[in-house]
């Protein structure tokens, strides 16, 4: 009998990827996964994505897996744009309509809350509270903003919430890692080329010089956890770099930055899943982000150049 190339303990992280998503993923990241690694459509993706999508224009259903519930959150429309990005469909009506979404559930600065007060009554990961009058946060704004630009999205909303940016990436002093990842999501997608690579230039220097990213994974002793964050939380090169141009990518060495491939690679499961570092606090939710890092940890390593299968 022919030997299953997705049941092979010797096969390719890729095929071992691919079953582990036929087995545990929602359509939306079978469709995804399909589309990029398996030559699939991207109509597709977009009719998956779709389900999530609410009558404001926003997106819920837990599309983000951390909050549960159907009501629009903006971390659930960052998700979407990124999602929409990554097909090229990051354009058109479909932008238009969340564009009014953001400005209908932004703060009184035009920026967005990390969770909506709309939030309260469903369940939600205790990392991310849900109180009645919430700020503006870079960890939901920043991502937004940085994809729209990217993708030349030129609306009212954006004006704003560009300074909102702006002026939180530039203050930052002692950030936490969720909060470099957004600066390097808006800075990475900001039309200020000049003024994006010296403000990352300074984030970067706070990365080393605040121990922000695991630079030896062979070292543990020298790793530093950021307070609130779970003990498997450590964030390396690679997820502040997700693509070689990114501006984070050059705050690592060659040698740190393969390092950090290594151990994103190694850390594939027996499963052929990857793991979700942060804290498990519900059972579905653990089962409908791990093929999410799944397909991101693949598209990582083929983007930095590594071999997937």
């Amino acid at each position: 009998m022919a030997e299953n190339p997705l049941s092979s303990p010797s096969s390719t992280p890729l095929a071992r990827a691919e079953r582990f998503i036929w087995l545990t993923a929602r359509v939306l990241e079978q469709r995804r996964f399909a589309y990029h690694f398996l030559r699939g459509g991207p109509d597709q993706v977009e009719t998956a994505l779709m389900a999530y999508l609410n009558e404001d224009g926003g997106y819920g259903h837990a599309l983000e897996p951390d909050l549960r519930g159907p009501v629009s959150q903006p971390l659930h429309t960052a998700h979407g744009l990124r999602v929409l990005d990554s097909i090229g469909r990051c354009g058109g009506l479909r932008v238009e309509r969340i564009c009014r979404y953001l400005t209908e559930v932004s703060t009184h600065d035009g920026a967005l809350p990390a969770i909506h007060p709309s939030q309260h009554g469903y369940p939600s990961a205790p990392f991310l509270p849900v109180v009645g009058s919430p700020p503006s946060a870079l960890l939901s704004t920043g991502p937004v903003v940085g994809v729209l630009h990217r993708n030349q999205v030129w609306h009212a909303w954006l004006f704003r919430a560009t300074e909102f940016c702006w002026a939180a990436v530039e203050s930052l002093d002692k950030p936490r890692p969720y909060e470099i990842e957004a600066a390097v999501a808006f800075l990475d997608g900001a039309p200020d080329r000049p003024r994006a690579e010296a403000a990352a230039d300074r984030l970067g220097r706070l990365v080393r010089e605040q121990r922000l990213a695991v630079l030896d994974p062979g070292r543990p002793a020298d790793d530093r956890i950021a307070d609130g964050y779970a003990p498997g939380e450590l964030p390396y090169p690679h997820d502040y770099a997700r693509v070689p141009d990114s501006l984070a990518a050059r705050w690592f060495t060659d040698v740190e930055m393969a390092r950090s491939l290594d151990r994103l690679g190694a850390d594939q499961q027996e499963d052929g899943g990857w793991p979700v570092r942060r804290d498990a606090w519900a059972p579905g939710s653990v089962l409908e982000a791990r093929p999410i890092a799944t397909v991101e940890a693949l598209r990582t390593l083929r983007a930095h150049g590594r071999a997937i299968g």
